[in-house]
């Protein structure tokens, strides 16, 4: 049986989809939807329609510390840390908790179903290219959630004040001890515009910046990735590949500079993609 952790900073536009492919899984102990620093009514929307989950209402706006405050109350481990703005696969808890019960997965995640379908031509060229890129398929990066299981939160005995947590938690394990559990899928919509796509992608570079900075990191990896798009521009995705090289330069240079800023960084989120719930 597993705990799930959902932080949610301002999403009562998006919590009810992601709460109804949670509530009915299979193998779930207990739901807890950590609202941190909302100024909307994400807090009342979980209590009033989900009374079977239990729902922090934490004053500070940090999804680090909500992160903490919700692992007091972990029931039964893996434990899973899921973002508002996502949905699940049927049996994706049960699927992931018994190939995490084998003993070789330490950190787990679901596979991504990433949607373009109303993002702009920029943005969809750019995950064209992204998704197919060997570091990207290999496990754990894309998909807005992670499973860790008790020995594995053993590795850290809390969540570091860092901007990417999924970045910091997947650093601690090697290639070997992490991985997707097919079959199971987690159904993210991508950026509408090719501004929200910068923001998030420049949170995640600048993030990554700050891990490196920290030494927060126990296991490093190479990320080949100039010969693989060196050979993709003599492919028919050049243009796709010119695309995502332009709009890396841009989200590169956007990270460094705000890094030189780290301490007055505010979070930048995708608005684009959170719809209005189709619910009252």
């Amino acid at each position: 049986m597993a705990t799930l952790i959902v932080p949610a900073h301002n999403e009562a536009t998006v919590i009810e989809r992601c709460l109804d492919t949670l509530v009915n899984q299979a193998g779930v102990e207990r739901i807890i939807v950590a609202c941190n620093g909302c100024t909307d009514n994400t807090a009342d929307i979980v209590r009033r329609r989900y009374p079977q989950v239990l729902c922090l209402d934490i004053a500070i706006p940090s999804k680090v510390n909500a992160l903490n405050e919700a692992e007091k109350h972990i029931l039964t481990w893996p434990a899973f840390y899921i973002d508002a703005d996502t949905r699940l696969s049927e049996g994706a808890i049960l699927r992931i908790t018994q190939e995490m019960a084998k003993g070789q997965l330490l950190l787990a995640a679901p596979e991504p179903i990433i949607d373009t379908s109303k993002s702009s031509w920029l943005v969809r060229q750019y995950y064209k290219t992204w998704l197919s890129l060997p570091y990207i398929r290999d496990g754990l990066v894309a998909t807005c959630s992670y499973v860790i299981s008790q020995q594995g939160h053993e590795r850290f005995s809390a969540f570091p004040s860092v901007i990417n947590d999924d970045g910091f938690v997947r650093c601690q394990f090697a290639r070997h001890e992490r991985g997707n559990v097919q079959g199971a899928k987690i159904y993210i919509a991508a950026p509408h515009n090719l501004n929200s796509l910068i923001k998030i992608k420049s949170r995640a570079r600048l993030g990554n910046m700050e891990l490196a900075a920290k030494g927060l990191c126990t296991q490093t990896e190479n990320k080949p990735y100039s010969q693989i798009l060196r050979q993709r521009l003599f492919s028919k995705d050049f243009v796709a590949t010119v695309a995502y090289i332009g709009i890396s330069l841009v989200i590169r240079t956007r990270a460094k500079q705000q890094f030189k800023k780290l301490s007055s960084y505010r979070w930048e989120k995708d608005e684009s993609s959170r719809q209005v719930s189709s619910h009252s």
